[in-house]
C-alpha cells in the first residue's frame, strides 16, 4: 500500500513553514538606523587606535598635542549637504605653525579596508563626497538615511572627538588648546559621552566613556548592547 501525506500532516506541515517563516525573515530585515551606529563605534575604537599608535609626539613641535586623532562629524555640503564623518589628523600645516582645526584631504586616515580610499564621506567644500578618494559608507546619509548627529553630556558642545596617547576621550576642537593638559583648556571628558544618530523621527545612541573610550551602542534602557 502506497503511503501519502493526509491532509491533516499536509496542514500542520504548512503552518511550521509559516511559523519558521514569520521568526527568520524579520530577522532578515536590514536595519539601516543600526547598521550606521555599528559602523560609527567600529571607526571611534579605530580613531582611538591610531591616537595610541601614532600619537603625534614631537618635543620639537610646541603644538604636537593639536595633531592628535580625531574623528569629526559634518556635511559635505556640495553637491549634496549630507552629514559624514571623516577621521584625521590636524598636520597640512607642518611643525609649529597654526593648525586650521579642519579635515584637509592630505589629512585623512588611509581606508585599511581598501587602500585607494580615505575615511572621510566628505567634508564642507574641502572635499565632496564625489571625490574618488571618499569612502562612501562613511557619508551617513546617502548610505543610510542618518540626517543629523548630536553630541550630548560630557562632550555636547562640538561634533568631534580626539583620543590621547593614553586612549582616553578629548571633546572639542584642539586647535584651540593651548597645552597637552592645560588648565582652562582640559578636554578630557569626566562624564559619559552620548552621540545620537538621526533618521527622520528614529534615534540610536552611542555611548564613549570616560578615561578608558569604550565605545558602545546603547539600548532602550540606556545600557550598553
Amino acid at each position: 500500500m502506497k503511503k501519502a501525506f493526509t491532509m491533516i500532516e499536509l496542514v500542520f506541515v504548512i503552518v511550521v513553514i509559516g511559523i519558521l517563516a514569520a521568526t527568520i525573515i524579520p530577522s532578515t530585515k536590514t536595519n539601516p538606523l543600526k547598521e550606521a551606529a555599528i559602523q560609527v563605534v567600529s571607526h571611534i575604537r579605530y580613531t582611538q587606535h591610531l591616537a595610541m599608535v601614532d600619537d603625534q609626539f614631537n618635543s620639537a613641535d610646541p603644538i604636537w598635542y593639536k595633531k592628535r586623532w580625531q574623528i569629526i562629524f559634518s556635511r559635505a555640503v556640495k553637491p549634496d549637504n549630507t552629514v559624514a564623518y571623516s577621521i584625521f589628523s590636524d598636520t597640512a600645516t607642518g611643525v609649529g605653525t597654526k593648525v586650521s582645526g579642519d579635515v584637509d584631504i592630505s589629512e585623512v586616515a588611509i581606508n585599511p579596508l581598501n587602500r585607494l580610499k580615505l575615511l572621510t564621506g566628505g567634508y564642507g567644500n574641502a572635499i565632496k563626497s564625489t571625490n574618488d578618494k571618499v569612502t562612501k559608507k562613511l557619508n551617513l546619509e546617502l548610505s543610510y538615511g542618518i540626517d543629523d548627529v548630536k553630541f550630548k553630556d560630557g562632550c555636547s558642545g562640538s561634533l568631534r572627538l580626539s583620543f590621547d596617547y593614553l586612549g582616553r576621550p578629548i571633546k572639542g576642537d584642539l586647535a584651540s588648546m593651548t597645552g597637552p593638559y592645560s588648565a582652562g583648556t582640559q578636554r578630557l571628558i569626566k562624564s559619559n559621552c552620548t552621540i545620537v544618530l538621526f533618521a527622520g523621527s528614529k534615534n540610536i545612541s552611542i555611548r564613549v566613556v570616560p578615561e578608558t573610550g569604550y565605545a558602545c551602542i546603547l539600548d532602550s534602557s540606556s545600557n550598553c548592547i
